[in-house]
């Protein structure tokens, strides 16, 4: 871990509320089903700014950087991989690397993780009435060029998203609804495939396109499948993540509906919030403690 990303401190949030009051009620009234759009006043933290960005980057583990061609289509079955330049060189000369560049659990930083919690400590009085305690909370940041595009997947965690530098528009389609994401492809991610999904140019009219610009946010609902076309500047993007009980839940129904279907079953899709899906949460817990079954 880079001792020079570790220094970088600047202003604090401490203190002050990231997320204005209007934010704050937005984020009530629909966490933690109904996508929508926030503000925030995290712009030009030194944090989060390209040079200090490089240097984490170069500082995590290789496993926490992925990076990958930009001009990549909606549906893409895999990843191109990188453009050949190490991910420092990638962000630094993002205006022209023509690629999208993630840092995975930046809260390996201890910086970037007392950032994470002050912005969850914010919405805490919401989050855990509603899903239970916050868990496994972990940060992403999202670098990406001009044009770049980040194909159609989805993701386990409750995701907020700040727009720092750039626009975007992410669009979002309902999460549960098989017609986007199959049940059989839930199964198999939630028992280690991947999170890509396969794009049907059909599927744009049901999405739901947010226009993000600096100073905005945007609250996606585990599981909702959605992608991202960037802008015509480079962007810089802060996600936010937290798994909680029920959304541990849905993912062990999940992974035992996969169970009961190779054993020849139709099984039932977990329901969404508020159930709890617990049996077949426990019924994934017992088997993955039988070596082969799950």
């Amino acid at each position: 871990m880079s001792h020079h990303v570790g220094r970088l401190h600047g202003r604090s949030v401490g203190g002050k509320q990231i997320f204005p009051a209007r934010s704050r009620a937005n984020f009530a009234s629909s966490y933690p089903e109904g996508a929508h759009k926030l503000e925030h006043d995290l712009i030009e933290h030194p944090l989060l700014e390209l040079d200090a960005l490089a240097m984490l980057g170069e500082s995590l583990p290789a496993a926490s950087v992925e990076y990958n061609r930009g001009d990549l289509p909606i549906g893409v079955d895999g990843k191109p991989g990188s453009n050949g330049l190490t991910i420092g060189d990638t962000i630094r000369g993002i205006a022209t690397s023509n690629s999208w560049a993630a840092l995975k659990n930046i809260e390996q930083n201890p910086a970037y993780a007392a950032l994470l919690h002050e912005l969850i400590d914010e919405m805490r009085d919401v989050i855990e009435p509603r899903t239970g305690e916050v868990l496994s909370t972990q940060g992403f940041v999202f670098v990406s060029s001009p044009g770049a595009v980040t194909p159609y997947h989805f993701d386990p965690e409750h995701n907020v998203l700040l727009q720092l530098r750039g626009s975007k528009a992410m669009t979002v389609f309902p999460a549960g609804d098989a017609r986007f994401a199959p049940d059989t492809v839930h199964e198999a991610y939630h028992t280690g495939g991947a999170r890509e999904l396969h794009w049907r140019d059909e599927f744009a009219d049901f999405g739901l396109t947010f226009q993000l610009q600096p100073g905005d946010a945007l609250f996606v609902p585990v599981m909702a499948p959605h992608f991202v076309q960037n802008g015509d500047a480079p962007s810089i993007s802060l996600s936010i993540t937290w798994r909680s009980e029920w959304s541990y839940a849905e993912a062990d129904a999940r992974a035992f509906n996969h169970l009961l279907r190779r054993h020849g079953m139709e099984p039932r899709a977990p329901r969404r919030w508020p159930a709890s899906n617990m049996a077949k949460a426990i019924g994934a817990r017992i088997a993955r403690r039988i070596p082969g079954l799950l």
